[in-house]
């Protein structure tokens, strides 16, 4: 059976800019497959923040371009947590990097995994003077290795998917007629991306209470952010298809005091109250003595 030929690495990680990581990860990829296109998908993931690299990989996953996705968000390095790399649509893709959770929202989103093997090779693994920097000496090789021809189950022992970790993406809730949601990501505009599918709100109609943190706001419901009238918090359905919190030409994590990780309920008002963000004309008379 001929491997898959792979020409493009999809690289996430919490490393960020500062220090060297990313370019020595590049670099040891440029030494071990030359050829090969390394995309720069994200690495300012918060540091150790498995969820959102996690949520991160899955929103971009249907997007990357085939070939090895390496993702990089570890804080179990240099512990029992196994490297894997995970095969999906028969081949297409490989996921690589530490079986914590960080893989597992995008394959699912790609249709699941159609093999796994544990990186136990170390004949396709760098030599390291110490076990914390699994991303140069670990996941970079195999990534490499697999875009320079190397087998998948080359790179170690076959494990069966039902075993990798899952992902820990939380669910929507209802009590009493009250939708419970989480806000999942804060993008760097402010706008707070909700756990929740235009179906869970379709029947509150256009206007949505919003409670959170002891505050009740009215959401109204647009197409897009730029529909959104000043003064009014808008509810649109963002690129990713779930509802986002929105303010206009600003944050609304800042003006709502929001951030990623927050419960947020939805409750359904009736379309003939007060409009949020008008205001109601009122004519002052001089008071007659």
């Amino acid at each position: 059976m001929t491997s898959p030929s792979y020409d493009t690495i999809s690289f996430l990680s919490d490393y960020g800019r500062t220090d060297e990581f990313v370019g020595v990860v590049h670099s040891v990829v440029r030494q071990l497959a030359p050829g090969t296109v390394v995309i720069d998908v994200t690495h300012d993931v918060p540091a150790h923040d498995v969820r959102a690299g996690g949520l991160a990989l899955a929103r971009s996953a249907q997007y990357l371009a085939p070939g090895v996705v390496l993702a990089v968000v570890d804080p179990g390095v240099g512990s029992a947590r196994r490297a894997v790399a995970i095969e999906v649509g028969d081949g297409e893709s490989v996921f690589i990097g530490p079986d914590n959770g960080l893989l597992a929202p995008a394959v699912a989103m790609v249709g699941g995994a159609t093999r796994a093997v544990e990186l136990t090779n170390v004949a396709y693994q760098l030599g390291a003077p110490g076990p914390t920097f699994a991303g140069r000496d670990v996941f970079a090789p195999a990534a490499a290795h697999l875009c320079a021809g190397v087998a998948l189950l080359d790179l170690g022992v076959e494990v069966d998917t039902a075993g990798l970790m899952p992902a820990t993406i939380p669910i929507t809730r209802v009590e009493e007629d009250v939708l419970y949601a989480e806000v999942l990501w804060t993008d760097r505009y402010g706008n707070l991306q909700l756990n929740v599918d235009p179906a869970e709100v379709e029947a509150h109609g256009d206007r949505i209470e919003l409670r959170f943190g002891g505050k009740v706001r009215t959401g109204v419901r647009h197409h897009t952010y730029a529909e959104v009238p000043t003064g009014e918090i808008g509810l649109v359905v963002d690129s990713y298809g779930l509802i986002s919190i929105a303010v206009d030409r600003a944050s609304a994590a800042e003006e709502l005091r929001l951030d990623t990780g927050d419960e947020v309920a939805l409750v359904a008002l009736p379309d003939d109250g007060p409009q949020p963000g008008r205001s109601t004309p009122v004519t002052l008379r001089e008071k007659h003595r």
